[in-house]
């Protein structure tokens, strides 16, 4: 299958575009052919840019997409419409960006004519050069620096992304900083766009956009939000969220806040406004929490959100929060059910349109036939058993069904319209449970990755880990270089050091970003590999050449000591420590699962020694992993080129694509 990729045919153009097909390809294994176009934007050389059209570097290529000539087109992603593509037409970002400065070239200093091609970099150049000429600017880049080559121009300002695509950072006098010449939110990214209806895209989509989560803030007190909404807030790259929650939520986060807070008569932004908001955001492979007041899942207008994400195929996940109906009696003691003086409520709001409301039976399933009686028997209804549990599963049918059921175990029976409605199951893991067996600094990245990617993570380790002695590791001052090769390992050896500023050395190298980020606050200069994170990578980013060098290892017992012994191998006089171990967890309860996890060879171990069905696919944290599977036979069905988390689930997610989109 050969997908027919339409861009601009202008130098830059072209050059990004076959390199991010070819990222494509390897990423993916999708065949991509560009096809070159021309644009309005590069036949008309006459209007000024601040002046020109939304698509005026889009349309020809809109056009062919609906014409069904190409079957998507790639763009700089500054360059989309600002007020959105022709009907019928999709998007999204690609994650690699460039450098998204802009920057000066020719004379930085006191230039008397200066080209400019947008109102935002005309504006700060009569902040910066108040005496200056201001020009407008055309053409591709080439032809850009061929006019101020010419004389045309003293100095012009462009894109620095351009012109380290182009090879030409050589170019550059000075990069402005981006507090000073804010660019737009699209500078330096590609974005793709397809037919709305193109499932081939869509699918391709799933890779690169995070799946947005619905958290439930709770009411009054940001106490009665939960542990994992919590944890969503820290992880957003933006949260848009609403008036009834407690703002002290909001407090600390890295993320950009939008407010879409929307009171009785005073609305910050229309829902439809809201619901686009929320799609572009996602669309940017933006990290998006809509945060919203009390639990999402009751007189929320949750629905209008989600269902605008299920029919372009972008996942979500939605956390419930403690909503009034919840807070309220236990604020008060106005108990909803209390022995002898009440067995139930009822709920509705005035508000609300809608032919009925739906009836909530809880402890139900064992008189089935005392609720059935009060129901037609075509009634739909549905029992949600373990929600939001590993074990999650959910029986619809009508009451005349629900009478012949017998009960296996408790649920929550539900009997309305709201039975006939599911989420669906969105992203290329379409909601596979994925069982995630290592440590919390393991765990914490899988889980983020597999929500991200539409997935379910279920985690539940199959090890523990424990230190080997109870001493205190003293380093002395003589060593010039720590090797840590784990997180697990940088957290037990700082628990276990009485003075890490005194006694460490001044260098650090280190397997990985993880193990990296878990030192991170000692500030020691710090040596990672750019792509392999194993030992082996380890050892091939550190000199041949290691005579006089005084090296601490520290490891757990089972990474043996072959990484010391080629560090010997060197010149380098090492001391090798293994103090913690890796301890299994033989009761471990197999939770319902997919697909596994395992990070170590120890899990590997702990994982074949167990009662959990060895049918599934096993994702491999990395190489020694792998080995530790293929040595019992079984061939991991993913295995990452980067031996990190994100990168292994992204690993299983792409092996996913491939089997929707071959079949």
């Amino acid at each position: 299958m050969k997908l027919r990729c339409g861009t601009r045919d202008s130098a830059l153009s072209l050059l990004q575009t076959e390199d991010a097909l070819a990222r494509l390809r390897a990423e993916t294994g999708l065949d991509f052919e560009a096809i070159p176009f021309s644009s309005p934007g590069d036949r008309d050389q006459a209007t000024d840019l601040r002046a020109s059209p939304g698509d005026f570097f889009t349309r020809d290529l809109d056009e062919a997409l609906l014409a069904g000539r190409i079957d998507c087109a790639l763009h700089s992603a500054k360059d989309l419409p600002p007020g959105g593509l022709p009907e019928g037409l999709d998007w999204f970002w690609l994650p690699w960006r460039e450098d998204p400065r802009d920057c000066l070239v020719g004379d930085a200093a006191h230039p008397r004519r200066v080209g400019v091609s947008s109102g935002r970099r005309d504006a700060w150049c009569a902040r910066r050069f108040p005496g200056a000429e201001r020009l407008t600017l055309r053409g591709a880049i080439p032809e850009r620096l061929a006019k101020l080559d010419r004389g045309e121009y003293d100095a012009i300002v462009v894109a620095a992304a351009a012109l380290h695509r182009l090879g030409l950072r050589g170019r550059i006098a000075e990069y402005i900083p981006l507090d000073a010449l804010t660019p737009p939110p699209g500078q330096g990214f590609l974005a793709m766009t397809f037919r709305r209806g193109d499932g081939r895209l869509r699918a391709l989509r799933g890779l690169y956009v995070k799946a947005v989560r619905f958290v439930g803030a709770g009411v009054g007190d940001a106490g009665l939000c939960t542990v994992a909404g919590l944890r969503e807030l820290r992880a957003a790259d933006v949260v848009i969220y609403d008036a009834l929650m407690d703002a002290s939520l909001l407090d600390g986060l890295r993320a950009e806040r939008l407010y879409v807070g929307k009171r009785s008569g005073a609305h910050a932004l229309p829902q439809a406004e809201i619901t686009a908001l929320i799609g572009e955001r996602a669309r940017r492979g933006q990290r998006v929490v809509r945060l919203k007041g009390g639990d999402p899942g009751i007189f929320g207008r949750l629905a209008e959100e989600t269902d605008a994400l299920a029919a372009d195929g972008i996942p979500f996940r939605v956390w419930p929060g403690v909503s009034a109906l919840a807070a309220a009696p236990a604020a008060t003691g106005m108990l909803l059910t209390r022995r002898g003086a009440g067995r139930g409520f009822t709920v509705g709001t005035p508000r609300a349109a809608g032919p009925e409301a739906t009836d909530v039976w809880f402890m139900a399933l064992g008189q089935a036939d005392d609720v059935a009686c009060r129901y037609a028997p075509d009634t739909p209804c549905a029992v949600v058993f373990d929600a939001f549990g590993p074990g999650q599963e959910v029986w619809r049918g009508t009451v005349a069904g629900l009478r012949a059921r017998t009960p296996s175990r408790p649920g929550l029976l539900l009997v309305g319209e709201a039975a006939r409605h599911a989420f669906p199951a969105l992203g290329p893991l379409a909601g596979r449970r994925v069982w995630v067996t290592g440590s919390e600094s393991v765990a914490g990245k899988a889980r983020e990755a597999i929500l991200d990617l539409g997935g379910v993570p279920v985690v539940r380790p199959l090890v523990r880990f424990e230190a080997t002695a109870a001493v205190k590791i003293r380093p002395s001052k003589a060593y010039n270089l720590l090797v840590v090769t784990s997180p697990t390992a940088a957290r037990f050896l700082l628990r276990q050091l009485v003075s890490p500023i005194q006694y460490l050395p001044k260098r650090l190298a280190v397997a990985g970003p993880g193990t990296a980020a878990a030192l991170a606050h000692l500030n020691i200069d710090t040596l990672v590999p750019e792509g392999d994170f194993s030992a082996e990578g380890l050892l091939a980013a550190l000199p041949g050449d290691l005579g006089g060098m005084r090296i601490l290892r520290v490891r757990s017992e089972e990474a043996g000591p072959a990484l010391a012994q080629a560090l010997k191998a060197r010149g380098a006089k090492v001391k090798d420590l293994p103090f913690y171990r890796t301890v299994g967890l033989p009761e471990t309860e197999p939770p319902p699962h997919d697909a596994v996890f395992l990070a170590s060879s120890s899990a590997v171990r702990a994982w074949a020694a167990s009662a959990a069905p060895k049918g599934v696919p096993v994702i491999a944290l990395g190489g020694p992993t792998a080995a530790a599977l293929r040595a019992l036979g079984r061939e991991p069905a993913a295995v990452p080129a980067r031996q990190t988390p994100a990168d292994a689930i992204r690993a299983y997610a792409r092996v996913c694509l491939g089997e929707s989109l071959h079949g």
